[in-house]
């Protein structure tokens, strides 16, 4: 048996452990790259108090970190576990995106290699191979900008990679740059008149009314109690929202959760109009016969909005819905416009966030308080109504040249 090492006060050294001529101490050991390295101290305590230090780093990956070795996963990994002030919907977002779309390809690159051309391509790729919209991408690039802002930081890279990619994405000629265009009056009149009239899809009517009439987001709208309403005075309190998100880390199987409104000028109150009051009634007489939803969602009951099976409505779903509506509308539409000889009304593809922006356009065309429009949207940021604002302005300005050419006798 080996006879142990010990230093000149009789103290076992251990493996990798030296005490040198002038009394100090030394440690060696092997990077993850094989390469040999060196700490040292003036006593032993302190060698061993920065071993235990250089043991957490290497199980933690810093040297490999430190060393601009590390791939674009851990960097994300380490970066949003410092996100603590992300609410859980958006930590649960923003990991979902991460994992589908970096983690098993782009995330496995060297951090230090990675350059601005390497994060252009990646982006093309996500859009010509993967089919990946625009809104899509920014939600990536909103979390990858970050992750290489972080490795800035901490002096791992010179240069964030992806600086300028966006901008460059959207320069190309004839890219949806990601703008949502509101319905026309005219297909927002078509939308809902085909659904009211239909024997299939005329249980939604409520739902898309309110929608339209108030601007709400899904998840607000979804989440609507019986108590956030006040039919007397005709107001709706928005002060939470649902989400359909994977609750746990172990599954993908989506769950509802109650959070706050997206931001804090989330919180708001809608008044009603007129259509709205109505859909409100409605549903609550059908209600009061059949029955009220019994759905509870982190201790909150009493929600307004079920589907039949008397569950709360997910927002995938309510896009398949509006998507057979539409489609089924378009197809009825070609052949009673050609029947007639006249051009069909053909509703665009859209979502139900287009359903809250053709809201914000309606308020725009007959509203000039900016501030009044950004109070009822809830947005929290000025520049998000002024963007619509702005939008809305140009058509009425158009339609007001051809409305003065056609009224002037003078050309």
């Amino acid at each position: 048996m080996a006879k142990a090492r010990k230093d000149h006060r009789g103290r076992a050294l251990r493996k990798g452990e030296i005490q040198r001529k002038d009394k100090t101490y030394m440690y060696t050991y092997t990077d993850p790259y094989g390469k040999r390295r060196y700490i040292y101290a003036n006593d032993l305590v302190e060698l061993r108090e920065k071993e235990k230090r250089l043991m957490k780093d290497q199980l933690d990956g810093l040297d490999v970190y430190a060393a601009g070795n590390a791939d674009l996963n851990f960097v994300f990994d380490r970066y949003i576990t410092t996100k603590t002030e992300l609410r859980r919907t958006t930590y649960t977002n923003y990991t979902y995106m991460y994992d589908r779309f970096v983690r098993d390809e782009f995330g496995k690159r060297k951090i230090g290699t990675i350059k601005y051309s390497d994060v252009l391509y990646f982006y093309y790729h996500l859009i010509n191979d993967k089919g990946l919209q625009i809104n899509t991408l920014e939600t990536i690039h909103t979390v990858l900008h970050p992750t290489f802002q972080l490795a800035v930081r901490d002096d791992i890279i010179r240069n964030n990679p992806s600086d300028g990619v966006m901008a460059q994405i959207k320069k190309k000629p004839g890219r949806n740059h990601g703008v949502r265009h509101a319905l026309t009056l005219e297909q927002q009149r078509a939308f809902m008149d085909y659904t009211a009239k239909s024997p299939v899809f005329c249980h939604w009517t409520p739902f898309f009314t309110v929608l339209l009439g108030t601007g709400c987001r899904i998840g607000e709208a979804i989440g609507l109690r019986w108590e956030d309403i006040d039919l007397e005075k005709r107001v709706i309190s928005i002060n939470h929202s649902v989400t359909y998100y994977p609750r746990r880390n172990d599954t993908t199987k989506c769950e509802f959760g109650v959070s706050l409104p997206k931001t804090e000028a989330g919180i708001r109150t809608v008044p009603m109009m007129d259509a709205v009051y109505e859909a409100f009634q409605e549903e609550y007489s059908e209600q009061k016969e059949e029955g009220f939803n019994t759905t509870v969602v982190d201790g909150m009951t009493g929600f307004i909005f079920s589907n039949r099976f008397g569950n709360l409505h997910n927002p995938q779903a309510v896009n398949r819905a509006i998507k057979r509506i539409y489609e089924s509308y378009n197809a009825e539409e070609v052949l009673n416009a050609k029947r007639e000889k006249r051009q069909p009304v053909i509703i665009p593809h859209f979502s139900c966030h287009h359903l809250r922006h053709t809201f914000c356009t309606r308020f725009c065309e007959k509203e000039t308080n900016v501030k009044v429009i950004q109070a009822i949207m809830g947005h929290a940021n000025i520049e998000t109504t002024m963007d619509i604002y702005a939008e809305v302005t140009d058509m009425k300005k158009q339609e007001a040249i051809q409305n003065l050419s056609r009224n002037l006798d003078v050309f």
